[in-house]
């Protein structure tokens, strides 16, 4: 039986709990507006617009989770560290697509599994904080919080938090996820041709010639089910794709929360796959209290600083009931410190007997900067972190069963290393990222390889000089 014929039991609605009930907790990462009548207004009419998502793609997405919690699928996530509103644009979006449709492909032909596409973006507008101001010279402003909150120019008006951003975000993200459904609908994601998934800037890619003979075997692959069968497969022509995001700014994921006809419960239907931060996963804080009444599968960032009796409660809160495909633990160690804190949470969870979907964020725990203060990361330590996570989770029982990555299909020189062996030298070419820095198509392609390389236990992708 298919996952999406399966039905996820419903057990019953969290105690004491409405959309508004986080408000009564602290509430951290939260935008400091001025004006608070401007707010509500804004509010009232975001809580009227046409919902982004439904109920049935939401459930849906759960028991393909839940599918990946038994190991029956893997899920790939991945995009943008944060979206703005100027790359609302049909080739952004469409090469962010093509990327993860291109690693997707990969990792189904490589560990011979269904993969789960989930993509950060259409909603990925905000962003945690270390501080909530920013001095440059003699002057202080509010930090840039990401494009639904304030603009990124270092100038008072840019700064100064505006409700009205909450409806240019939803506005955006509906035109993004209007487009992704085109493009899938229309067949962009059919795999009887993956060369429409092509980029061009990556032609002389040293991983092309491997990735045609991949798309070559697979096209084979289908012919020939394909004359076995008489007639095409119409299965093959699209697939599912989901959006995600940082459940950040709770004012905008509660004016999206709505109950639906002939379901029970909430749902946040501003996006399928909404994640806690692990700035804001405090058990008592207020984005656990608003998370733990809606009915969308949760991941939730676990960090070194989380002790296992805490993760603990997090699960006890966030899953009461240990339903399947609820909850998905989104691990982000660094490449220097997962052996020694990531076997712990592990351990804990199997006390627990806990369902619970592992996956490794390798990105987040890897973030240095250069010597004249540039943020990047090293391909070998976002390599090496999701190297050592496959072993430890086999060593204890467990099983990693995705990856959260934050990437993008242009030709940007962010992260050092990968199939180029890009430099500092080469970050000034091409770093455009406004926040975190993201891994570009070959070094994501490349990555996508050496998972599949090492659930097969092969050698390492030989590097191309």
């Amino acid at each position: 039986m298919r996952s999406s014929e399966r039905s996820i039991t419903p057990v019953r609605e969290a105690k004491d709990w409405s959309p508004a009930s986080w408000q009564t907790r602290p509430a951290v990462q939260q935008p400091r507006y001025p004006d608070a009548g401007e707010l509500e207004r804004a509010l009232v009419k975001l809580a009227a617009l046409p919902p982004l998502v439904t109920s049935w793609e939401v459930m849906n997405l759960r028991r393909q989770i839940a599918d990946a919690q038994e190991g029956r699928s893997f899920l790939l996530q991945g995009g943008d560290c944060a979206e703005s509103f100027d790359d609302c644009s049909s080739g952004l979006i469409s090469n962010r697509l093509k990327v993860l449709l291109q690693m997707s492909l990969v990792l189904v032909h490589g560990l011979k599994l269904p993969v789960v596409r989930v993509g950060r973006f259409a909603g990925q507008y905000a962003k945690p904080r270390s501080a909530d101001v920013e001095t440059r010279g003699d002057v202080t402003l509010p930090c840039y919080r990401g494009d639904i909150v304030n603009g990124v120019d270092f100038t008072e008006a840019a700064r100064r938090p505006d409700p009205q951003r909450l409806i240019e975000g939803h506005s955006h993200s509906a035109l993004t996820m209007n487009f992704v459904r085109a493009l899938i609908d229309g067949g962009f994601a059919d795999l009887h041709h993956p060369e429409y998934w092509d980029l061009d800037w990556v032609r002389y890619s040293p991983l092309q010639n491997e990735y045609q003979r991949m798309v070559e075997s697979i096209g084979d692959s289908l012919r020939f089910m394909e004359t076995l069968h008489g007639a095409p497969i119409g299965s093959f022509s699209r697939v599912d794709f989901y959006t995600s995001h940082e459940a950040l700014v709770l004012h905008y994921e509660q004016a999206q929360t709505r109950q639906v006809p002939r379901q029970w419960g909430w749902f946040n239907l501003s996006t399928h796959f909404p994640w806690i931060g692990m700035r804001t996963a405090d058990v008592d804080g207020a984005h656990i209290e608003y998370c733990r009444g809606i009915r969308n599968p949760i991941g939730v960032k676990v960090g070194p600083s989380v002790k296992p009796e805490q993760l603990k409660r997090l699960l006890a809160v966030l899953n009461p009931d240990n339903e399947p495909g609820r909850l998905t633990l989104i691990h982000r160690m660094g490449a220097d410190k997962i052996e020694q804190y990531l076997p712990a949470l592990v351990e804990a969870v199997k006390s627990e007997g806990a369902r619970v979907l592992w996956t490794c964020d390798p990105m987040h725990g890897n973030t240095e900067s250069t010597n004249v203060g540039v943020k990047t990361r090293r391909f070998e330590n976002i390599r090496g972190e999701l190297d050592r996570a496959f072993d430890i989770h086999a060593a204890c029982g467990s099983r990693l069963g995705g990856v959260h990555l934050e990437l993008t299909g242009e030709n940007v020189t962010e992260c050092l290393g990968g199939a180029r062996d890009l430099t500092e030298t080469d970050l000034a070419r091409a770093y455009r990222s406004t926040v975190d820095p993201r891994l570009n198509y070959e070094q994501s392609i490349e990555l996508a390889m050496l998972i599949v390389r090492k659930q097969a236990g092969s050698a390492p992708v030989a590097r191309s000089v």
